[in-house]
């Protein structure tokens, strides 16, 4: 059994407390190797498994849920198409979306957050793509780089932040624009309404056309269709 994790009050305390120079050098020198890691293992994984798109979600989300049965849907159907599909590694709409690649006979790849609450990786994984992450900013970037699309479904902080990362991303052109896709207009209608009406026409922080960055649906075929006929202008499919 590992060491306690810190408390908030515990963490809070080490911040402000006095280090001397040489302190600060070795943990920082070894968080870099430590990122590094990370880094190298995800591109090495990743750079050998082909197209694929990624669906988010919440870990909360129970079986029984309609969006879990929906992701399981969306990720069958990506994978009829060939696509793999790339989800958290860990419960909830990413176990739903992990069991559909399974499936459906696709990749099912899983990056997983290690956490001390929550989350562990769930059994629709392929064995030989799991990677495990301590941190999140490497694991944002492996997702990104690696998904020819993103379907969002219902969930918390962490979809949220995924999903605006991505936009944020193909808005300010440090990625080529690809499809971003929200599924559940019921769930997503509010927080849209927000951007519509105070972000862009009230405060005017984004411009009309980034409301065509994304696509907001109701279905699985629905959301499939948005990725597949993304790539058909390009004349562009799978070659698993």
């Amino acid at each position: 059994m590992g060491a306690p994790e810190p408390n908030n009050e515990d963490k809070i305390r080490k911040a402000f407390s006095d280090k001397t120079w040489q302190e600060i050098k070795a943990t920082d020198s070894w968080q870099i190797f430590k990122i590094m890691a990370e880094f190298v293992d995800g591109f090495d994984k990743m750079g050998k498994i082909g197209p694929c798109v990624s669906v988010f979600g919440s870990a909360r989300t129970k079986q029984d849920n309609k969006y879990y049965k929906l992701a399981e849907e969306i990720s069958f159907k990506l994978t009829r198409e060939g696509y793999g599909v790339i989800t958290g590694g860990g419960p909830g709409i990413m176990e739903a979306g992990n069991r559909g690649a399974k499936a459906g006979g696709g990749k099912s790849v899983g990056l997983n957050i290690e956490l001390p609450f929550e989350q562990s990786s769930n059994p629709f994984i392929d064995h030989d793509k799991l990677i495990n992450f301590n941190y999140f900013f490497v694991r944002k970037t492996i997702f990104l780089r690696y998904s020819q699309g993103f379907i969002a479904l219902p969930g918390g902080f962490g979809t949220l932040d995924e999903l605006f990362e991505a936009l944020t991303l193909v808005q300010t052109n440090k990625i080529a624009k690809f499809p971003i896709v929200l599924v559940g207009k019921a769930y997503w209608h509010g927080m849209l309404e927000w951007i519509k009406a105070t972000m862009l026409a009230e405060e005017k922080n984004i411009s009309p056309e980034d409301l065509d960055m994304f696509k907001v649906v109701d279905t699985a075929d629905e959301a499939v269709k948005v990725i597949v006929d993304f790539y058909a202008q390009y004349l562009l499919k799978p070659n698993f």
